[in-house]
């Protein structure tokens, strides 16, 4: 008989840096540059909204982890607050979108890897970095959280390194640097060069940057101490926050004027070349190769187990249930991977037809995902007080008035990105594909009552 059952492989010391290092993506040291230019200094305040709508969401998250934790997370919260069609429609959506990250990141790795071996064509590293990966998943869950640990670790202290040089260089204690002190925050066209405007529109081009918070819940589940890993990774999440998006952001815009080109293209390049650091550039390549090694490791490990939740829930073919004797789920990792590397496959031959589709398919995923959380704690929290309030390890602040402003503040992200003229496809798209596996939770569930009947008969 096959085993079905994971194994608790994570220690406390992954669980923790799982933590800290999962809300930085390769998307802060590359993607912020974008948001700094069409935004100003403004962008801070974007990222603080968008930091904000984060901390509440896994505020909410902890809460019902550590009340009870599970692989799933919250799609197997969804399916007992919601409905089952909530957790098979969340799950799915969920998996699409890592497995379109995977093809993501895989491509962007390929591309730095390709600068130092441009002999090898970029399509065989992506097929590379994501075989060396797998195995790294297959192994054991051990393995993964080892890899992990020292990603994240690399990623901490490059961070943390990048923001006390830069602190120095604003108050020039640094060799060759003068004190700027806040004339970069403000001479140039002021705080709010584009208007106010441009802070939502900022983030919107922020907000995406921090999915990935949530990925510890799901790998608590494989800690000895999931209810103590949950409670510690919530608490810590606001200053994560702080330090490495904020904290970061604050000494670029304020150190280097906002509408530099070279801010544009690469921020934190373009800090550390200013502060005299020789060789940047590989510096920060080697950085961010490490950020999407470090998604690449995440993203596989996610995808999986939330296609395990899904098999052992009955939403998901059940040979995604099977796991080898170190306790991984091979089946559902191989199937992960293989999409991954289709939708790598696409973005080289059809870049702007069908991987455009894939990425504008699950560009708002993440807002539904943190929608389907807020919702799910509204209802579940009154189950917990009714029925076991001595496991609410973690509370929800001002329940239920900030859940319900959360949802409000979600929602109004997805109308604002509806009007905006890049958002929009992600918005629709995503509502495209969000509606497919509606209609095939409901399918799915339509055949399952039916059939209860018959097995009922037949006894």
């Amino acid at each position: 008989m096959t085993d079905t059952s994971l194994q608790q492989g994570l220690k406390n010391r992954h669980v923790g840096m799982i933590a800290i290092g999962g809300v930085i993506g390769a998307g802060l040291f590359v993607g912020s540059g974008a948001g700094i230019h069409g935004t100003g200094p403004a962008i801070l305040i974007s990222y603080g909204i968008a930091g904000l709508l984060v901390v509440l969401v896994m505020r909410m998250l902890g809460e019902m982890s550590a009340a009870s934790p599970d692989t799933g997370s919250f799609s197997a919260y969804a399916d007992r607050a919601i409905g089952r069609w909530a957790g098979f429609t969340i799950g799915w959506l969920y998996w699409w979108f890592w497995a379109v990250v995977l093809a993501v990141e895989a491509t962007a790795g390929a591309k730095i890897v390709h600068g130092w071996i441009p002999g090898l064509p970029q399509w065989a590293l992506s097929l590379i970095l994501m075989i060396l990966l797998t195995a790294t998943n297959l192994f054991s869950v051990g393995s993964y959280g080892e890899f992990e640990f020292w990603f994240s670790t690399i990623k901490v202290v490059a961070i943390g390194v990048f923001i006390v040089l830069g602190v120095l260089a604003i108050f020039g204690l640094l060799p060759g640097t003068d004190s700027v002190g806040g004339s970069n925050l403000t001479g140039h066209g002021g705080f709010f060069p584009h208007g106010y405007g441009a802070v939502i529109t900022g983030l919107l081009t922020v907000v995406f940057a921090f999915m990935g918070s949530e990925i510890v819940t799901i790998a608590a589940g494989e800690s000895r101490d999931p209810g103590r890993a949950v409670t510690k990774a919530v608490n810590s999440v606001i200053w994560r926050i702080l330090v490495f998006y904020l904290g970061s952001i604050a000494v670029v815009i304020t150190l280097l004027p906002w509408n530099a080109g070279s801010v544009a293209t690469s921020p934190y390049v373009a800090v550390l070349d200013n502060i005299g650091i020789s060789g940047a550039g590989t510096i920060m390549d080697v950085i961010v190769l490490t950020a999407v090694l470090s998604c690449l490791n995440s993203g596989l490990y996610t995808a999986s187990r939330m296609a395990f939740s899904l098999a052992e829930r009955g939403d998901a073919p059940k040979s995604f249930s099977r796991t080898n004797r170190r306790g991984v789920p091979y089946v559902a990792i191989w199937v992960s991977v293989a999409f991954g590397f289709v939708a790598v496959v696409f973005n080289y031959t059809s870049p702007d037809t069908v991987f455009l589709f894939l990425l504008n398919g699950s560009g708002a995923v993440a807002l539904f995902v943190w929608a389907v959380i807020a919702v799910s704690e509204l209802r579940m929290r009154r189950r917990l007080e009714r029925e076991a309030p001595e496991r609410i390890l973690v509370r929800m602040w001002l329940y239920p008035y900030l859940t319900v402003a959360t949802i409000v503040g979600i929602a109004a992200i997805l109308v604002v990105m509806l009007f905006d003229h890049d958002g929009r496809p992600q918005v629709l798209w995503s509502m495209a594909v969000a509606a497919v596996v509606l209609v095939a939770a409901f399918v799915r569930h339509g055949r399952a009552r039916a059939a209860e009947p018959a097995m009922a008969d037949m006894h």
